[in-house]
């Protein structure tokens, strides 16, 4: 590490574990700030699955409307900086440095959600941005992104059961943190359905917050296409982008939100020849929605999650899309993959630029290779066929 360059091994280090969750740590550290949360408006963009596809379909969609847009998004795929841009382009590593060096002398107790949401912050109040679209992280009411001061919509993407030892066990508890985002007045749109969009109303009705859905406001979800992300689940973000950017009076983005782009949903690579499919599925909603979008199945599957993750009911959905398997891990904790090998079977190979080059040899000319499991997974193999 030079001297300007970021001490990312001290702010990865600023885990949550032990800590409550909740707004009360991020709201304490904007305040040190000075507010800076204040200086625009937000979107808070929360759900299960499907945020990071949103966020960038609005993103996109505000910046064509003419807006200075900042989009705050996590986990990272490769570096550190892609969870916060202004106008598009990826924060400055200058600038982290500076704000870590910052936070060890003024906040050295803060959590590293907390201490990355207050720098994107900072970073769209000197920017000068107009809005920001704000990916939650965990939950609606029990996220960071609950201190933000000037929340102009929520969006809700979907609700299905993960972070459950956070959230709640079942499916109502889950779509009540989400739910709990809303403030009055505000609208809340969503996609959900069932059980949680009762959840929801129920909710939205309480705090006096507009609910705006496809079966409520159907003009405002329509698309004029389908979106160029790929499955049927990309619609339903599609749809929710587009009656987000319409209510925000930004009709004219929304062209441009359904001509997004976002990595490691459902990216396609190609290699000797070889199709390449990198998805970013970690959760069992998130892999029956990646199953439906590739009928056609691959030759291979590489596959490695978390260890804190429904292992067995993510990989239940791709077990069928491939013959042959192979697993890696992507990550501390990792569910091990001499496990899963030994239960599903196929190989075991934990370094995964050697289990990529493994999975790629199984992969006939002509071949599919399905990578999923993990967005840490996903990013790890777009850097090295990056450099194929």
């Amino acid at each position: 590490m030079t001297p300007d360059s970021p001490d990312y091994d001290w702010l990865y280090a600023r885990t949550r574990a032990g800590r409550e969750r909740g707004p009360a740590g991020a709201r304490a550290l904007l305040s040190r700030l000075g507010r800076p949360d204040a200086a625009f408006g937000s979107v808070r963009v929360v759900g299960t699955n499907g945020k990071g596809s949103t966020c960038a379909m609005l993103e996109a969609g505000l910046r064509a409307a003419g807006v200075r847009v900042g989009r705050f998004t996590s986990p990272h795929l490769q570096r550190y900086e892609e969870r916060v841009r202004v106008g598009g382009e990826e924060l400055d590593p200058a600038r982290t440095a500076a704000f870590i060096a910052w936070a060890k002398a003024h906040a050295p107790e803060a959590a590293f959600f907390d201490l990355t949401l207050a720098l994107a912050c900072q970073v769209f109040a000197e920017e000068g941005v107009e809005i920001a679209v704000m990916e939650a992280g965990v939950g609606g009411a029990s996220d960071a992104t609950a201190a933000l001061a000037d929340v102009r919509a929520v969006v809700l993407t979907n609700v299905a059961l993960d972070h459950v030892a956070t959230l709640g066990p079942t499916l109502a508890d889950i779509a009540r943190d989400k739910a709990g985002a809303v403030r009055p007045g505000v609208p809340l749109l969503t996609t959900a359905t069932g059980e949680a969009l009762a959840v929801v109303r129920e909710v939205t009705g309480e705090v006096g917050a507009p609910l705006l859905t496809p079966q409520t406001h159907p003009d405002l979800f329509a698309l004029p296409h389908p979106p160029r992300l790929t499955g049927p689940h990309q619609r339903s973000n599609a749809a929710l982008a587009a009656a987000t950017l319409r209510t925000l009076g930004y009709p004219e983005g929304v062209e441009a939100a359904l001509d997004a782009t976002f990595p490691a949903r459902l990216e396609r690579f190609e290699v000797e020849g070889k199709a390449v499919w990198v998805d970013g599925a970690h959760n069992p909603h998130a892999a029956l929605a990646l199953a439906v979008s590739l009928p056609g199945g691959a030759d291979v599957l590489l596959f490695g999650g978390l260890a804190r993750k429904d292992t067995a009911a993510t990989l239940e959905p791709l077990l069928g899309l491939a013959p042959r398997r192979v697993f890696t891990s992507p990550g501390d904790p990792a569910a091990p993959p001499e496990e899963l090998s030994a239960r599903y079977g196929g190989e075991a190979v934990p370094n995964v630029a050697a289990a990529l080059a493994l999975a790629l040899a199984q992969t006939p000319p002509g071949g599919t290779l399905l990578v999923a499991g993990s967005l840490y997974l996903a990013g790890t193999v777009r850097g090295l066929l990056d450099r194929e």
